[in-house]
Order: structure tokens, then sequence, then C-alpha cells
């Protein structure tokens, strides 16, 4: 981590670009306080553009007041990029480094949402997790997560008790509802993320219904390409109707999955999914172990191909962790949602307009994300400026709502004092908070 960012309270880090911003740095403690009889100067770098627009000169640096020992200046931060901030002291003649800060600049569209972090396909001991879903929603937040849904497999009800088990405390993590759905014979797996009701409960009760539903969606659909069952591609479209039916996001899980000795679903089926798009939202990185590394590159190679053919695929990054505490899959793989707030119909709109990136965090490794290359960068800027210290405040959150779970006394007081913090921290990022 950059000294600088323990050193010294920088504010705003996320500025509008093409406008003038006055920027506040004051030191937190004694060794870099802001001395009277020195002479500060800033020197702003932008890290891609310059002068496109404002036909300013390649002169970066300009003087910086100091009152009551606070830093401030106004700069005006040309197109939506990342920029280097350099304080200086020119004291004596020669300019002496002092701090080195990271700030990004957004076009409108992009500055008025917020970075969350979220994981929308995990499952708990209700299928084949290993821990309850209270222990999974704590969980989540202690590593970061501002939401997640526990998904299942055939079952929504598991998630439901997510929710329930802290509705009596306040929090910050969003829990939403969610499942994996299995279709009857149909090898596509697709996430139910935020629908109001259970697509599984709806064939599961009524499978006749169901059957005769999709058939006449196979024969609405025509001719099939060579290799493509009529049946599995008209369930999946029933299935992705449904969920928008309820309200939710449908996501198309794991294509390049290998199991039995094959990758599943075919081919032939993946390859109309893509050409047809009945989903809302592409698995781009999914919960693979390491030794199974090759296919989440496959699917990332499949997502630029499909990217140059001209498609808009939305994407998420997902754990599809069957446990919190094996050391494997929970928290290597997740979704940064860039959205106006944390209510499900915002982070469901910002993902389906394509405001999301994949992220993908192995343990030993340098985090990486997968997506439009506008919001990977900005993404990156995130990873490295805005969620150490977000992080760090909900790992305590996370503990305390663990404690909630096991009941332990005044649990839920510590965890209600706590609220807020995560949003203050943004605020601050936006110049908007203490």
């Amino acid at each position: 981590m950059n000294p600088a960012n323990s050193y010294y309270s920088l504010s705003p880090r996320i500025v509008p670009a093409n406008r003038e911003t006055t920027i506040t740095v004051k030191p937190l403690f004694e060794h870099c306080r802001f001395t009277p009889d020195t002479t500060w100067r800033a020197a702003c770098y932008p890290a891609e553009e310059f002068a496109r627009h404002s036909g300013w000169g390649p002169d970066t640096r300009i003087p910086a007041i100091v009152e009551d020992g606070v830093m401030r200046f106004t700069w005006f931060f040309e197109a939506e990029q990342e920029h280097v901030l350099v304080i200086e002291d020119v004291t004596a003649g020669e300019a002496r480094e002092i701090a080195e800060f990271r700030l990004y600049s957004l076009d409108e569209d992009l500055y008025g949402r917020r970075p969350y972090k979220g994981d929308l396909h995990m499952h708990s001991s209700h299928s084949d997790g290993r821990e309850s879903p209270a222990y999974v929603a704590g969980a989540c937040r202690r590593i970061g997560l501002d939401f997640m849904a526990v998904t299942d497999h055939r079952l929504y009800a598991p998630s439901l008790e997510a929710q329930r088990a802290y509705a009596y405390v306040p929090h910050d993590l969003a829990i939403y509802p969610g499942e994996e759905i299995h279709p009857p014979e149909n090898p596509v797996h697709m996430i139910n993320f935020g629908g109001s009701f259970s697509v599984n409960e709806v064939f599961q009760r009524d499978e006749e219904t169901y059957r005769a539903e999709v058939a006449r969606l196979a024969e609405q659909a025509g001719p099939m390409p060579p290799g493509v069952d009529a049946y599995q591609y008209a369930s999946c479209v029933w299935c992705f109707d449904k969920i928008r039916e309820a309200g939710g996001l449908g996501i198309f899980c794991h294509p390049y999955w290998f199991t039995q000795h094959r990758y599943t679903p075919s081919g032939a089926l993946t390859s109309y999914l893509f050409e047809q798009q009945p989903y809302d939202a592409f698995e781009l990185i999914g919960g693979f172990h390491r030794h199974e590394i090759d296919s989440n590159t496959l699917q990332v190679a499949r997502y630029h191909e499909e990217r140059a053919k001209g498609r808009t695929i939305p994407v998420v990054g997902v754990s599809d962790a069957h446990g919190c505490e094996r050391g494997e899959l929970f928290g290597w793989y997740y979704t940064i949602v860039f959205a106006p707030s944390l209510e499900l119909e915002d982070i469901i709109a910002s993902i389906k307009a394509g405001y999301s990136v994949a992220v993908e965090a192995v343990p030993g490794e340098t985090p990486r994300a997968y997506g439009p290359f506008r919001f990977v960068k900005y993404a990156l800027f995130c990873l490295r400026e805005v969620f150490p210290r977000h992080d760090a405040l909900c790992a305590e959150e996370g503990r305390l709502m663990l404690a909630c779970a096991a009941r332990e006394p005044e649990a839920a007081d510590r965890l209600a004092a706590r609220t807020g913090q995560t949003a203050q921290w943004l605020g601050h990022c936006w110049g908007n908070g203490a």
C-alpha cells in the first residue's frame, strides 16, 4: 500500500471529469505535518490524456495553500482517467517529493455511481455447502462484500433464511434472495439472483405445465443449429423469462465447467445461448479451483470473441463457494458493480446496463478485473485506492455478524453501532463525507 494513504487524509479521491475541483490533504501524524515556514507545491500528472479540451500547457505544477495545517489546491481534472498527485517541498529551491497520491476523474454517468462488491453465486449446508446461510452471510461481510445471495441447488428458502438471521439487527450487508436452477433434463446451470419467488419450485410443483410451456417455446424458436437440443434451449429461455418475471437477474453459469470427461453444457448449446442471449448476465469468472483455471481462461476468451462480434454481454464474477473456511474459492472471485445504490433494483439494472466487472483475486496473486475496458481500468483503481480501507471496515462488521449468529451477548449492539462506516468512507472518497 502507498504509505501516503496511511499518513494523510485525502479528499476527494474521485472527482468529476473536465471540471475544477478543490483537493484537501490533511496530515494525520506529527511526522508528516505541513510546517508553516515551508513552501509547498502540488504536481498533478494525468495518466492518459492532457489538454484534449482545456488547452492548458504542459506545466502540471501549482502552488498549494496551507492553512491551519491543511493543504488545499484547485485543479482542472481533464477527461476520464487516473491522475498522479505529487506533493513537493520547494523551500530549498529544488523540489523534494513528500507524498504521492492517486485520484480518478469520471464522466457524469459513472461519477454518480459507487463501487460495490458482491457475490451472486454460493452455497450453504442446505445443499452441498458447509455452513448455515447465516454463517455464509456473515463471512461475506468479513471479506469485504457489500451484497450477496445464497444460491443453493434447487433451493430458494436458504437465501430467505440468511435474510431472517439478521433481520433483528441493523447491518450494512445487502442480503438478497437467490437459487441455482436445475430444470429437469437440462444441463445448463442458471442463477436466479434477487427474484421474488423460486423458479425451481414452479416446475417442481407442476412439471406437466412446465413441459408444455417449454414445448411451445421450442416450437416458436423454429429449427435449431446442428447439435442443439431444442428442449434444452427452450428450457433455458423459460427459466430466464421466469427469473425476469420474478424481478431477478438471470445468470448463465460456467459454460466451460469440465465434468464427466467433457465441458458442460455442449459446445453447440453454449454457442447458441451466446448467439441468442436469453440470459441477463454471463458468469465470466466462476468458482474454479487452481487446477481448473483453464475454464475461467476459456470463458474470458469466449467473452472477448463474442464482444468482437458486436455483442453486448453484461458480466459477473462469482465464487460458487461451497464453504467459507476451507481455504478455497470463497473470496477468490466476485463482482464489482458500479451502481447508484445498494438497492436490489439498482444492482440489477446496473449489471444489465454493463456497469460491472468480474474480479479474480486468487490468494497470493495480484487481483485481475475482466469486462469492458473502461470499467476494468476504473476497477483496478478502486481495488488499489478505495477497497483496502473499505475491506478493513467490513472485516470487523463481518466478525460481529458471525457473533450475532452465534448469539453472543452485546454483539448486536456493537454491530449496530458500526452501521454506516463503509458509506461514510465512500462519501469521503467522493468529497462529501467526513
